[in-house]
């Protein structure tokens, strides 16, 4: 009796036996199309970026000269440019430590105290005001913060008009109201940027054992030194996650800047108004990269502390 004839496999399942047998290149081909959608689209894009910022343009004529200089770079260590500089990275910072300020205890709440429900309805209040139009919010926070606005009217009513003021009249970051001051600008970026850091903050606590929790009760840690000791180091992952957020997200942008506060240019609204009403697009290269060196310092600096270890 003849053996059965072998039935000849078709394209598709030699294909895939032989990605089976060479998993480096399934992993190649499954990871290519987002590889090089980051390094043409998004790395080319910054890329493109930085070269632009050693351009310059012409002074009398206003046309872009393509040629390589650091002149345009070299506008960034003037006085003017380099307050904006310190302007902005210093709101970023004090964004950054208010919001951590805020949202740790929330977050640890939600994480080992709240119940399931309690914990959904803080959810959902967490995530309520990025369900709206981020123009439409600042612009809310702008009549809240108006002379004749609700917040100064609660202040009138706790009898804190003293108190705001003062507040108002501190050089730096005072005003005529909070609408037009540092300070309010400062409240809108906090509540702007909180959810992204009570977000990953929340995912590191959850992610912390009872049982550590436990022991360290039972060596005769106190509550301080547990938090010190214990529960800080482990959600330091979720807090320097959040801080990221809210550092960048600060140094970038431009809307607030431009809606709420007085005219003390940042960052961002340089380099919408050089790259815009200004046609000044070397320039407005050369600012947008530094929130680009900064957070690479950052980064750089969280990495070395270990912060990344347990993500």
């Amino acid at each position: 009796m003849a053996p059965p004839a072998a039935v000849p496999r078709s394209f598709g399942r030699r294909v895939s036996a032989f990605l089976f047998r060479h998993p480096r290149l399934r992993l190649a081909l499954l990871l290519s199309p987002g590889l090089a959608w980051l390094g043409v689209v998004y790395l080319g894009s910054l890329g493109a970026l930085v070269l632009h910022g050693f351009w310059r343009i012409e002074e009398f004529t206003g046309l872009l000269v393509r040629r390589f200089t650091l002149a345009t770079y070299a506008q960034l260590l003037e006085p003017a440019s380099r307050d904006i500089i310190v302007r902005t990275t210093a709101m970023a910072a004090a964004v950054t430590v208010a919001c951590g300020a805020i949202a740790f205890p929330l977050a640890y709440h939600m994480a080992r105290y709240a119940s399931p429900r309690a914990r959904t309805l803080l959810y959902i209040g967490v995530l309520m005001p990025l369900w709206s139009n981020y123009l439409v919010r600042v612009l809310a926070w702008k009549l809240i913060l108006a002379r004749d606005g609700i917040l100064t009217w609660f202040v009138d009513r706790l009898g804190l008009e003293g108190l705001l003021r003062f507040a108002l009249g501190l050089p730096g970051v005072g005003g005529a109201s909070l609408s037009a001051s540092e300070l309010g600008r400062f409240l809108v970026f906090v509540y702007t940027w909180l959810p992204y850091m009570i977000l990953p903050l929340h995912a590191a606590l959850e992610r912390v054992p009872s049982s550590v929790l436990d022991a360290s009760s039972d060596l005769g840690a106190r509550p301080a030194m547990t938090f010190r000791r214990v529960i800080l180091p482990l959600a330091l992952p979720g807090l320097v996650a959040g801080s990221i957020f809210t550092f960048s997200l600060t140094l970038g942008d431009f809307i607030i800047p431009q809606i709420i506060g007085n005219s003390s240019f940042y960052i961002g609204a340089v380099v919408y108004l050089q790259q815009g009403t200004a046609g000044n697009l070397p320039l407005a290269a050369a600012f947008s990269a530094v929130p680009m060196a900064i957070m690479a310092v950052y980064l750089y600096g969280a990495k070395r502390a270990g912060a990344f270890e347990a993500l």
